[in-house]
């Protein structure tokens, strides 16, 4: 298989260009392997130990994944932070995930400097200039280059939120290992794909770099000895311009961007050359059988499939699997299982939708903080994310549902009771329902159903009043797109909200199950 791992690549072959910026600046693996070195060396010198945690608020880029790199030789779990966050948002992430070091790019200053709070100034560092903290350069200032001693390997922490809307850290038990040897195993995930090592092969990333998937596939690309091509903004155009201009090789997206593709004129799609794309790799919302037909016609079987969450996975459907089970999202990985189980915990016959539980061999994570939660999303050895789906008898897995009141816009998952909790402080808003609704481009928008409080009159003023109220409180993006009023909310005499009831009528005549 050959020499596995970023830093025995990169001292085995330090003129490779590991890395390129989306301003197109390229980047050596010997260069990013002395900046993580000394990173290191430099944050070790503050006191941080093996299980610390750093933070950074950063776009997508080389500074990141100097970041993740220095973590994952040190023994630190790396927590990459969601830049459309709030201030309040962002701190709740630096403090739950006792960051002991938060990095912030000058881009995101504003909201950076207010999640900030929740760290002491010594241990603020920026990439450029922001008031209050030290630049990254000068932390590094002095620090040697070469490798740490006493290395062992970190890992990433990323957050996902639950139905108390609150974002919980997803934290497995460090391994201890050797991080060369970590490295090295971690391209177990993409040789599942049928993907192979070393030049000349080229990862685009395309989403941002906070998601799980993106730092999982980009960072273990690299640990393979491809080239990661980073994209600031996605557009459809420029990812074909730079899959021709670096013969990129694989991906990760989303459906949203498969639309968008297909939706370019035909002569912009003959432009550019595609014929380096082998393993072009897609999940996080369901992708209509016609859009991936049409995707499979233009780009040919190159085309892959899975389904998985940040706790663990999965299923893959190959372009060979997917057209023999259309709409399927795949069947277990090797070192996966799948149960589908009914109300009562018990599996269901072939053919039959239940709640989905996932087991990943070998692999246990917890909720930080929140042994309830790890605990009631647990059957035996197995985890649910709460979607609903069933196996075919060829042991292929389809989904029904999507977590049951969870929105999935763009790739991206939306909680809707944190968007509740903040627009029921409105003190005009007596009750409120949050929930998706049919969108042709992303899949589904936030669509927010208000009573009002008594004596406040329902209408477009109003609606702009409750989501001025959200600035500063809640990412834009969780912003509902349009809100309805109802005289009053249907509640059974527990007070259980019938939301179902409610989003019922917005879907019909499309095919997401209520």
């Amino acid at each position: 298989m050959g020499t596995l791992g970023f830093w025995r690549l990169a001292q085995a072959d330090p003129e490779w260009i590991a890395a390129v910026d989306p301003d197109g600046t390229e980047h050596r693996a010997g260069d990013l392997l002395a900046r993580a070195n000394q990173l290191v060396h430099a944050l070790r010198s503050l006191g941080l130990e093996p299980g610390d945690g750093i933070s950074g608020l950063v776009p997508n880029g080389v500074d990141g994944l100097v970041l993740y790199l220095a973590a994952l030789q040190a023994g630190w779990y790396y927590t990459p932070i969601n830049w459309h966050l709030t201030g309040p948002e962002i701190a709740y992430i630096v403090e739950d995930s006792e960051a002991k070091a938060f990095f912030v790019h000058e881009r995101y200053a504003t909201e950076g400097a207010r999640g900030a709070e929740a760290i002491e100034g010594a241990r603020r560092f920026s990439f450029g200039a922001i008031d209050g903290f030290t630049p990254v350069e000068q932390l590094l200032d002095g620090h040697p280059a070469d490798a740490p001693s006493d290395r062992t390997a970190g890992a990433a922490m990323h957050y996902t939120s639950g139905t108390t809307g609150k974002p919980k850290g997803v934290r497995r038990k460090l391994s201890g290992m050797d991080p060369d040897d970590g490295a090295e195993l971690m391209t177990f995930l993409l040789t599942l794909f049928g993907i192979t090592p070393g030049q000349p092969n080229a990862h685009l990333v395309t989403s941002p770099n906070y998601h799980t998937a993106v730092t999982q596939f980009g960072g273990t690309a690299l640990h393979m000895g491809h080239t990661l091509v980073y994209m600031d903004k996605w557009d459809a155009e420029e990812t074909l311009r730079l899959c021709d201009r670096y013969q990129v090789t694989n991906s990760h997206m989303v459906p949203t961007h498969f639309k968008r593709l297909l939706a370019l004129p035909d002569e912009t799609r003959k432009k550019y050359d595609l014929s380096s794309l082998k393993w072009m790799i897609h999940a996080a919302a369901p992708c209509p059988v016609p859009v991936k037909w049409a995707m499979f016609d233009w780009w040919g079987d190159c085309i892959y499939e899975y389904y998985a969450a940040t706790e663990g996975g999965g299923t893959i459907a190959s372009p060979e699997g997917w057209k023999a089970h259309p709409g399927t999202v795949g069947s277990a990985w090797p070192i996966s299982e799948l149960l589908i189980v009914d109300d009562d915990m018990e599996p269901v016959p072939t053919g039959t939708p239940g709640t989905i539980y996932m087991k990943m061999m070998g692999v246990q994570f917890e909720y930080k903080g929140d042994p309830d939660k790890t605990a009631a999303n647990r059957l035996r050895d197995h985890f649910t994310v709460g979607d609903i789906g069933y196996l075919d008898a060829d042991g292929f897995l389809f989904l029904c549902d999507r977590k049951a009141d969870m929105i999935i816009s763009g790739g991206t998952n939306i909680y809707p009771a944190e968007i509740e909790n903040e627009i029921m402080i409105h003190p005009k808003v007596s009750d409120v329902a949050v929930f998706g609704i049919p969108d042709e481009e992303w899949g589904e928008q936030i669509k927010a159903i208000v009573e009002p409080a008594p004596g406040s009159d329902p209408g477009p003023e109003l609606a702009a009043e409750i989501l001025a109220s959200l600035e500063g409180r809640l990412a834009r993006m969780k912003w509902p797109k349009t809100i309805d009023f109802i005289e009053e909310m249907p509640r059974e005499p527990n007070g259980k909200l019938l939301k179902r009831k409610l989003r019922a009528p917005y879907w019909e005549g499309h095919d997401r199950a209520i």
